[in-house]
């Protein structure tokens, strides 16, 4: 299995998962322009696009969905609040909308599929894992880490987790104090020590490629969130990432990386 990340921020998600003649999108937050870009740099265009599972319907993750669904028709994947709320917004959701039970397998082409919620501010924010010829897991978007989510994620190859922010500067940085409540709130979003002690965990059940995700453009900086990672794993032996805002993060599930 093979995984492109085009985007991870506040700013827009959006990634590829690939087995075989199977082409998976995660998350539509970039516009269609930028995604046609990012995939022809790989030889394929949306045409090749065999779904789009959506981890839930704020902007950063569907902002793009708009136009795609004018020009495409693309097979969308979502639980049944999230599917609810984006065929409200999108009227053209309703006809390519599959509606997805958390915790139930299903499968899209070469490729195995269980969705698992995720503690966030919206009814039912899920995380994936996909199983190929590898297994990869991602969930971002998370107050906190709970055994649904660790279920999810334990045993995957390649996970991508969120790192969100670095509590000192966000609690010492300009957002409104309501703001900050809601982001380290536990539906809010996971800080880089939360995200360490996770790859801690996932690391001693045997993940070896940790990809540090959603990382907060005003509330943190990659070499922070690599430094906590790194420094929880000193000694083992795990593969550590930081997803990009702009650009691509591409690697081959279990085996090498390149950008």
């Amino acid at each position: 299995m093979k995984i492109k990340v085009f985007a991870s921020g506040s700013g827009g998600n959006c990634m590829l998962c690939s087995e075989r003649d199977t082409h998976i999108l995660i998350d539509a937050g970039i516009s269609m322009r930028r995604l046609r870009q990012s995939l022809r740099a790989w030889d394929l265009d949306i045409d090749d696009i065999g779904g789009v599972l959506i981890t839930h319907e704020h902007s950063d993750h569907v902002s793009g969905l708009k136009m795609l669904l004018k020009y495409y028709d693309l097979p969308l994947y979502a639980p049944h609040t999230v599917a609810s709320r984006l065929c409200g917004m999108l009227p053209d959701a309703e006809e390519t909308m599959h509606i997805i039970r958390p915790g139930e397998v299903f499968r899209l082409g070469a490729v195995t599929v269980r969705a698992f919620h995720t503690p966030h501010d919206t009814d039912e924010s899920v995380g994936y894992r996909l199983e190929g010829r590898g297994t990869f897991a991602l969930a971002t978007d998370m107050g906190h880490v709970t055994e649904d989510v660790l279920a999810g994620l334990t045993g995957a190859d390649t996970v991508l987790i969120e790192s969100n922010h670095d509590p000192d500067m966000l609690i010492n940085g300009p957002y409104p104090v309501p703001l900050k409540r809601r982001i380290l709130s536990d539906h809010g979003h996971l800080s880089n020590p939360d995200c360490a002690a996770l790859a801690v965990k996932l690391a001693e059940a045997g993940t070896r490629t940790v990809i540090l995700g959603h990382l907060s453009k005003e509330n943190n900086r990659p070499e922070l969130a690599l430094r906590e990672a790194e420094h929880a794993l000193e000694g083992r032996n795990v593969r550590l990432f930081c997803a990009p805002v702009y650009g691509c993060l591409s690697l081959e599930v279990g085996e090498g990386v390149r950008c």
